[in-house]
């Protein structure tokens, strides 16, 4: 079964393999001993260590391993804010980073401090000088990840690290899925990472703070790790961690141009294989193995199980795949179409062949998905009977109103508006979305007894 879903866990490498079943036998003493098996545990960690702070790119006495990629982000934030407290409590990150680093945030502000959040383009991608005018005299702090773990985008690093620099603040990249590919660009102050992202064990982060940045370790002291992770390390792990990320760097270059090959043919593919579809993230600058795509008048969740009856795994950002009934806060950070996502992840050693029979299929399943919902097929209109119509889709999901929006639109004149009632938070990005694809005028949010109006007028 092809699994295209390693943006949100690699298979395990197999150095990562072979290391942490030779470190099992070695490893399992306190490194902080000084008998003999603790020494042995010690000398396995500074190597990994050693080995781990190459590939990152900073010494050796400047990364932590942590219990976690998201433990990381938490540690690097609240140490950098804390160590920083004179200057300000003021946060700045752009609006599609990682959930922990947006918690992060939020826990800040509850605790007295404020952030700024930077918007992002289409694409998914912030501007260096909007990120610019974010940072004040108060900033303590901004983050911005080096690639988008839900688009793939890759983010303007260099540009708003040099800008972070002359404004003296310091400047923390969430690197989790970029690390595996090649190297962050040179002029961040902090870095955070997760080993199950590049083919290593979970369980296992990494937090590299540069000599001379503020950093007051927050939680339960420790004296391990620097005080920034506090518990006995996971040697093994850590071992097959720092193993793997050089095994997966050594091989990034060729496996990562023969999976943008395999990625731009699904880009070029599926919007003419399937009607109705927005490829979205940035074409050019953006990772080797992922891409995004959402589809008009499908349910992310159905979806996601008719590829998985076939034998694909993939992922969703679509509202209808989550718990929360909020459509993920990347896609409406850029305000693309949620409805139908499915993110595409190719792990190392895809194939051509097993890209095929994903493009083979896909057309299927999401004509089948349609149909089941009652979609409206790409008919030409019916004869205009009024200037306006009002929709009701109260108490029903994503993608419903767009549906039903899709099915009356011909039935007003041109010049005429729809007025879609819906309660549901994923219309308030899906139909505005819709009237971009269709070439529609999308005319605003209004307030109702219940829910939202949305109004839109037919241009053709």
């Amino acid at each position: 079964m092809p699994y295209f879903d390693t943006a949100s866990s690699a298979p395990l490498h197999p150095v990562a393999r072979q290391a942490l079943l030779a470190a099992l036998d070695e490893g399992w003493a306190d490194p902080a001993r000084l008998y003999r098996e603790g020494r042995r545990a010690r000398l396995l960690l500074d190597a990994a260590r050693e080995a781990a702070a190459e590939t990152v790119g900073c010494r050796p006495d400047e990364l932590t391993f942590t219990p976690s990629g998201t433990a990381a982000v938490h540690s690097g934030i609240s140490g950098a804010l804390a160590g920083r407290r004179r200057v300000g409590r003021h946060l700045v990150v752009s609006a599609v980073e990682h959930s922990s680093v947006l918690h992060s945030a939020a826990a800040h502000e509850t605790q007295g401090g404020t952030f700024t959040e930077v918007p992002v383009d289409r694409a998914g991608a912030v501007s260096p000088a909007a990120y610019g005018e974010a940072l004040r005299a108060d900033t303590a702090l901004a983050c911005l990840q080096s690639a988008n773990h839900e688009v793939g985008t890759v983010q303007p690093v260099p540009e708003v690290a040099e800008l972070c620099r002359a404004a003296g603040v310091p400047l923390l990249v969430d690197a989790a899925q970029s690390l595996g590919w090649g190297p962050v660009p040179s002029g961040w102050s902090l870095l955070a990472a997760s080993a199950h992202k590049w083919g290593g064990p979970s369980g296992v982060g990494v937090l590299a703070v540069r000599k001379g940045v503020r950093f007051a370790p927050q939680g339960p002291a420790d004296e391990r790790e620097s005080g920034r992770a506090a518990g006995f390390e996971n040697i093994p792990a850590i071992v097959a961690a720092a193993a793997s990320l050089r095994a997966v760097r050594a091989e990034a270059e060729a496996e990562s141009a023969r999976l943008r090959g395999l990625v731009e043919l699904i880009r070029a593919q599926v919007p003419a294989l399937v009607p109705e579809v927005e490829v979205v993230g940035d074409p050019v600058r953006r990772l080797p193995h992922l891409v995004t795509f959402s589809c008009l008048y499908v349910d992310g969740e159905t979806l996601l199980h008719e590829l998985d009856r076939e034998g694909f795994a993939v992922s969703s950002g679509s509202s209808c795949t989550s718990s929360t009934l909020t459509p993920s806060h990347v896609l409406k950070a850029m305000g693309v179409l949620s409805e139908g996502n499915v993110r595409v992840s190719l792990p190392a050693g895809t194939t051509q062949e097993d890209v095929e029979r994903f493009l083979r299929v896909l057309p299927g399943s999401v004509a089948g998905v349609r149909e089941k919902l009652g979609a409206p097929a790409a008919a030409s209109p019916s004869p205009a009977v009024g200037a306006s119509l009002v929709v009701d889709a109260l108490g029903r999901r994503c993608p419903i109103p767009v549906i039903e929006l899709a099915k009356v639109i011909g039935e007003v004149p041109v010049g005429g508006t729809v007025t879609v009632l819906s309660d549901d938070e994923a219309a308030r990005l899906d139909i505005p979305a819709w009237c971009t694809m269709r070439g529609q005028e999308y005319v605003g949010e209004e307030p109702a007894d219940r829910g939202s109006a949305y109004v839109v007028r037919r241009l053709s």
